[in-house]
This record gives structure tokens, C-alpha cells and sequence, in this order.
């Protein structure tokens, strides 16, 4: 499936979980079938138009609360770069103290990697 797939899939299943729902619960705000969702957030499928709007209207969010900060980076060849689209998504999903901890993570991984 399509990196942008992947993202907007890991996206839905990031705000369902800080608003704390289960898929099911999800899934029956928005009447879409469990399984569809499913497919969606693993990014397994394309999600129709009117899909994505029932899961904004259910997660009480705007279309641009969804797609904010989601397009994958390309890449210097020009491909896509879907790790880091993810990363920003999980990294938007974090309290800004939380942010703070995982940037220290990574300025201690940055200096192990370059010591190399």
C-alpha cells in the first residue's frame, strides 16, 4: 500500500488512542466496520473520502487535525520516505516535555552512531 496510507493509518490509530478509545468504539462512532478500520490504521488500505470524514466526525477533530504533518519526506532519489513521516507522527502525538526526553534519546544515539 502507499507510504501516505501507512501514515494517515497510524495517524487515526495515534489520536484514537490519546483520546482513549478502543477500535470497536471507534469503529461504532464512526459506523465503519471494526475490520475496515483495522485495515486502515495498519495501512492496509485507501480509505474512501467519506470514510476519513466519519472517523474525523467520531474523533471530534478537522480534516486538518488529521493531516497535519503527515506527508512523508522525499528523499534525496526521490523516493518517499515513510520512516520519518511516522516518527513525526508519534513525535506529535507526545507532550512537549515528552518531546524534550525523546530529543535527548536521540542526541545520545546521534553520538554513538557518528563515534562509530
Amino acid at each position: 500500500m502507499s507510504d501516505i496510507s501507512k501514515i494517515v493509518g497510524d495517524r487515526i490509530r495515534i489520536i484514537r488512542n490519546n483520546k482513549e478509545m478502543s477500535i470497536e468504539e471507534l469503529a461504532d462512532k464512526a459506523n465503519v466496520n471494526t475490520t475496515h478500520l483495522g485495515r486502515i490504521e495498519r495501512g492496509e488500505t485507501i480509505p474512501k473520502i467519506d470514510s476519513i470524514e466519519k472517523l474525523v466526525n467520531a474523533l471530534d477533530i478537522t480534516f486538518e487535525d488529521l493531516f497535519r504533518h503527515i506527508q512523508p519526506m522525499k528523499e534525496d532519489n526521490g523516493e518517499n520516505d515513510t520512516a520519518l513521516g511516522l516518527l513525526i507522527n508519534r513525535l506529535n502525538a507526545l507532550k512537549p516535555s515528552e518531546q524534550k526526553e525523546v530529543l535527548s534519546l536521540f542526541e545520545i544515539l546521534f553520538r554513538l552512531i557518528s563515534n562509530k
